[in-house]
């Protein structure tokens, strides 16, 4: 259990945060990867790099430094420029948990037929219970989660590719062009936007931090790192593969949720109701562990001026507050907030979080003595 609590645990909390709202649809994926063809080949391996490099040097950085929120490990990193990042990860924190309830949204009044509101209530009910529940509750939520979800996702990919593996395999052998769009775009455009998607979802990272108070020596911190960033890249290959056994369908690249697309063609509504099911899961874990990490920070200033931890009530009113206005801003639209929202946040995780870890960051890592 040690051991699963060093290596795996933060990898879960990471990729359990990071596949939420529009990766677990599959909007994510045409966006970042499957819009490109056969190229969104070069995508998942920038991704893979990315997301393992980020991981490893965040988690041994934490370690070295005895940050284990983000407010801490921040202001460790960036030193006086770290309420910029608060500002950045609170608007982060607000876009990603209105995804998830867009996304909820949909899949409930799609596949159940039930109002939209109803899917953004039921995660907000169940997600003011995990905060109130405390640690161990997200710990052992996501854990579960984390199973239902890859056993969700080879279902999903299975049923898929069982009948369109063919094509899947004619659009990978394919050259750029033969579609026309963005499949013509070069390798270094599809790589550079899988840059980009690591970018912008460095706001997951500061969700695992509360795990890293376990770890005691570099070699976990890299495990830990590179089981992470292979974590979170397993369900956007698979997501990947089924998209291009359809690609270019204007019908699932263009949808809201691809996999409802995906599933309703192969599957029928047994899988549609399985799939309801495992996006509203993941759902609740995005939005548990960005408001936790919110939480967290609270705690930690709290303590800094005196003040006792904020109450059950008090982070149940919060984590309701937060929720409220994540699900006013839900309505903007899934697409227009993917495409927009998440790029223009890209930049500033790239500039706040991903180049001073890459350099001040591996300066003081490489000065820590190894262990």
């Amino acid at each position: 259990m040690r051991r699963f609590q060093q290596y795996v645990l933060p990898g879960i909390i990471f990729q359990s945060v990071l596949i939420g709202g529009a990766y677990s649809t599959g909007r994510e994926i045409v966006q970042y990867g499957a819009r490109f063809g056969p190229r969104g080949l070069w995508s998942i391996v920038a991704i893979f790099l990315g997301f393992s490099l980020m991981c490893a040097l965040a988690f041994e950085f934490s370690r070295v430094s005895r940050a284990y929120d983000y407010r801490n490990f921040v202001r460790a990193l960036i030193g006086p420029a770290w309420p910029l990042f608060d500002v950045l990860f609170f608007a982060m924190a607000i876009l990603v948990i209105a995804v998830v309830g867009a996304a909820s949204g949909d899949v409930v009044e799609e596949i159940l037929g039930l109002p939209y509101w109803v899917g953004v209530v039921v995660v907000v009910c169940l997600v003011g219970a995990l905060n109130t529940g405390g640690r161990a509750a997200i710990e052992r939520f996501k854990t579960v989660g984390s199973v239902v979800l890859y056993v969700g996702y080879i279902l999903f990919a299975g049923a898929v590719l069982y009948e369109r593996w063919p094509q899947t395999m004619v659009a990978l052998r394919e050259g750029p062009g033969t579609a026309g769009g963005d499949a013509t775009a070069s390798i270094a455009a599809a790589f550079g936007v899988g840059i980009l998607y690591v970018g912008y979802n460095l706001a997951s990272l500061p969700a695992a931090f509360f795990t890293l108070d376990r770890q005691t020596t570099r070699r976990q911190a890299f495990g830990a790192g590179i089981i992470g960033g292979l974590m979170a890249t397993v369900p956007f290959v698979l997501t990947y593969l089924a998209i291009m056994g359809y690609y270019p369908d204007a019908e699932v690249t263009t949808a809201n949720v691809p996999w409802l697309v995906m599933l309703d063609r192969v599957g029928g509504d047994t899988l549609l109701a399985v799939f309801a099911f495992v996006v509203v899961w993941t759902l609740v874990e995005t939005s548990t562990g960005m408001i936790h990490a919110i939480i967290e920070r609270v705690t930690v200033n709290l303590a800094e001026v005196g003040r006792e931890p904020m109450s059950r009530r008090q982070v149940g009113t919060l984590t309701v507050a937060v929720l409220v206005i994540a699900a006013v801003l839900s309505r903007f639209g899934l697409i227009e907030l993917v495409a927009r929202g998440y790029t223009l946040m890209a930049y500033g995780f790239l500039l706040l979080f991903a180049l001073p870890l890459c350099t001040v960051g591996v300066y003081r890592i490489l000065k820590a003595p190894a262990r």
